[in-house]
């Protein structure tokens, strides 16, 4: 509703008049150049040989940018209408740097392949409102640029990144997934998952009461992922260990805690306490399982080697839990 609102104060393209569209174009191109650069910052350090794509595309925009000024000044002078693409109705938006610096190498090629597909769709629709000659051969000669450059990062990645480095940039990716997401959040789902079960059960046999269960369940979930989160954010600050942001390693592990925790609580809603507890235990199994999965998914841990060692020790620590309770 909000969107819609907002959206009634911009111009529609339609409404747009040759110089303006000139003038769209002229910082288009350069929002494109700044926004590419931002790219070649953000991948200098780990992804050097991308950072010189991007480099070159920032580049092929600034020559882009050039030429519709030169076209403007000739035509209109040289005062160029402030008119920029969050003035336009639809016109495709763009995420700012602070984004770009967080976004994966992958998804950052995919972008660029966009940005270049929305440029060509401007052309098209800019050469075929224009009556000026001139005009409307330069933005027909763009819109054929951007078409032939919609898979410039690929083309030119081609050049710069063979296939040898492009796997070594993914495998680099990759690792640092694993070290920022997958890591802390396997640890916490092992530690939400196998610590809560001794008091969770004990709780539930010594008390036979399925509320009560619940809340000492809820209670050490929660807790234990509030500890394992600031445990885990307190750690490093990720520049020397490069495992990447403790923020984020935090939340992953912490999450992951409480959910491991949570899945074998939640079935002590239900009223029927052995109903409950048989539908906590296949629960239990199912987490385990996730466990040894992820261990050989992203750890490449043989998956049986995982799998002993995870229900063999959730096994014991939910017979600890049966034992106590019963005591």
């Amino acid at each position: 509703m909000l969107a819609r609102l907002f959206s009634r104060s911009k111009r529609r393209f339609l409404s747009l008049s040759e110089q303006e569209v000139l003038a769209l174009a002229i910082s288009s191109e350069e929002d494109d150049g700044r926004i590419y650069l931002a790219y070649a910052d953000a991948l200098r350090d780990k992804y050097p040989h991308s950072a010189k794509v991007f480099e070159e595309m920032a580049e092929e925009e600034s020559r882009h940018r050039q030429a519709l000024i030169d076209l403007h000044v000739a035509r209109f002078g040289d005062r160029i209408p402030l008119i920029r693409r969050e003035h336009v109705r639809d016109f495709p938006e763009r995420k700012p740097d602070w984004l770009i610096a967080e976004m994966p190498i992958e998804k950052a090629r995919e972008e660029a392949e966009a940005m270049e597909a929305a440029a060509h769709r401007f052309y098209v629709e800019a050469a075929a409102r224009s009556r000026d000659a001139a005009t409307r051969k330069l933005l027909g000669d763009l819109a054929i640029a951007e078409k032939s450059h919609e898979s410039l990062a690929r083309r030119l990645g081609e050049e710069h990144t063979p296939e040898d480095i492009r796997d070594a940039e993914d495998q680099t990716s990759r690792r640092q997934f694993i070290l920022t997401y997958v890591q802390p959040g396997l640890a916490g789902l092992m530690d939400g998952s196998v610590s809560t079960l001794a008091p969770i059960f004990a709780a539930a046999f010594a008390t036979q009461d399925t509320w009560q269960t619940f809340l000492v369940g809820l209670s050490a979930s929660v807790g234990a992922g509030i500890s394992m989160g600031f445990t885990e954010a307190a750690h490093d600050d990720g520049r020397l260990s490069g495992r990447g942001s403790p923020v984020r390693r935090g939340l992953a592990s912490g999450i992951m805690t409480a959910l491991g925790g949570l899945g074998h609580a939640l079935p002590y809603l239900i009223p029927h306490f052995w109903t409950a507890t048989v539908t906590a235990i296949v629960i239990v199994f199912f987490e385990l399982w996730a466990i040894a999965f992820i261990q050989n998914r992203y750890m490449e841990t043989p998956f049986l080697r995982a799998a002993f060692q995870v229900v063999l020790g959730g096994g014991l620590v939910l017979a600890a839990g049966v034992v106590i309770g019963n005591a």
